[in-house]
């Protein structure tokens, strides 16, 4: 589904350039939840905004569906961590999601049937008169979820979208976004900071290394069937393993942030 070949970036600064990715090459399968984890500062926000055509990569290639990506697409849709500000506070509910069929000129026969699917999806359908404001931060997450599927996109980019979130509500939003996966059969690349929220939702982990010149530095497939509870011996040893893997680049980017 999506491919990154030898991708460097590098942003102007003073006194010299920054080089926030140095070489990455990443393969996303059809389908599959891959979750970017590592250190703060090492570009994976920055990632994720050249999957999405929001960065152009300095070199290197980017391709979704063997088509480079030489910009924003529709076969695109990026999540943000703050939902309220990708929201339209003016729109209730109902507007919100119908927003994104009407710029994609989607036929108006079909709103009400595709707006009732996603609201009820996301359990959305008995609020669909309330605005932004008056909505909890796990439902204007899931008003961002319906919004995005409602214009049928290959693949969900997410920026540590629950991060924000107390934990009861961030684990209701793991059970949410799993189940939608489970139905829809999307591609979602999900950046965390956070070991157990990778190891509850993906399929597989890409962890980069600190920045500069950040690379993904191993990738880690999870075979362990879901739901996933951190007090199972084999995902704890999981947890602790990745701990380890990540404690020289936390280090670093801790020693670099100090100085």
């Amino acid at each position: 589904m999506l491919q990154l070949d030898k991708v460097r970036k590098v942003f102007p600064a003073a006194p010299e350039p920054y080089v926030a990715l140095d070489g990455v090459d990443l393969e996303v399968a059809d389908g599959e939840i891959l979750c970017l984890l590592g250190p703060s500062g090492c570009g994976k926000s920055t990632l994720l905004n050249v999957l999405a055509g929001f960065e152009r990569p300095s070199a290197g290639s980017v391709s979704c569906r063997g088509a480079p990506v030489r910009g924003a697409g529709r076969d695109r849709v990026m999540f943000f961590q703050d939902a309220g500000s990708a929201l339209f506070p003016w729109l209730n509910v109902e507007e919100n999601v119908r927003f994104g069929l009407r710029v994609r000129k989607v036929p108006k026969a079909q709103w009400a049937g595709i707006i009732d699917n996603y609201l009820r999806m996301v359990d959305l359908d008995r609020h669909r008169n309330k605005f932004p404001a008056q909505l909890s931060g796990g439902m204007r997450q899931r008003l961002q979820i319906a919004r995005a599927l409602a214009v049928e996109p290959a693949v969900l980019l997410m920026d540590e979208p629950f991060a924000a979130l107390d934990a009861l509500t961030r684990r209701r939003m793991h059970a949410v976004l799993l189940e939608i996966w489970q139905r829809t059969g999307k591609t979602i690349v999900f950046v965390t900071h956070d070991i157990a929220e990778a190891i509850t939702l993906g399929d597989r982990i890409g962890i980069m290394s600190a920045g500069p010149c950040s690379i993904i530095s191993k990738i880690i497939d999870l075979d362990l069937p879901r739901p996933r509870d951190l007090a199972d011996p084999a995902v704890a040893r999981l947890f602790n393993d990745i701990e380890r893997l990540l404690a020289p680049d936390i280090a670093r980017a801790e020693e670099r942030a100090a100085h």
